[in-house]
């Protein structure tokens, strides 16, 4: 048996295994507050939404990167977003071709206090790491991701 430091494949997999269920049960254990409750938000929209806290106002292409997906498709949660009044759309002052999306400073206190936490929670876990530690949480998750879906 390896010792805590140098813990084997097997007791890591467990570890894991153990941990990820509790993971996601915290996160969806995140109550959607009262404010925010009427709109429907569907999980596609809270990575928008903490892109949009975390990195403050973006470009469509700025989200559409950020998230991993085509502008056309962040364009449509930004049109839903934005019908609802959770963003504002505005123009680029330096290029009027482009838009510029917020959160809408009256829903800002509510979507902080609901998504928040997990930036918070994740400077938490990364900061003490140097960047290469955590080049290597980061693509280690994006792996697991990768072969649980194949």
């Amino acid at each position: 048996m390896s010792t805590e430091s140098d813990p084997s494949l097997d007791e890591s997999v467990r570890a894991l295994v153990l941990l990820m269920p509790r993971l996601v049960g915290r996160a969806k254990q995140i109550p959607v507050p009262e404010a925010l409750r009427t709109f429907d938000l569907a999980p596609r929209h809270l990575s928008l939404l903490t892109y949009l806290l975390i990195d403050g106002p973006l470009t469509v292409n700025q989200l559409a990167a950020r998230l991993e997906v085509a502008p056309t498709t962040v364009s449509l949660m930004v049109g839903d977003l934005s019908r609802k009044g959770i963003l504002n759309r505005s123009e680029d002052d330096n290029d009027r071709r482009r838009t510029i999306v917020a959160i809408a400073e009256e829903h800002r206190p509510a979507v902080q206090s609901w998504l928040g936490g997990a930036g918070t929670g994740w400077r938490a876990a990364l900061g003490p790491l140097t960047a290469e530690q955590r080049e290597l949480v980061v693509a280690t998750l994006r792996a697991y991701e990768s072969a649980v879906t194949a």
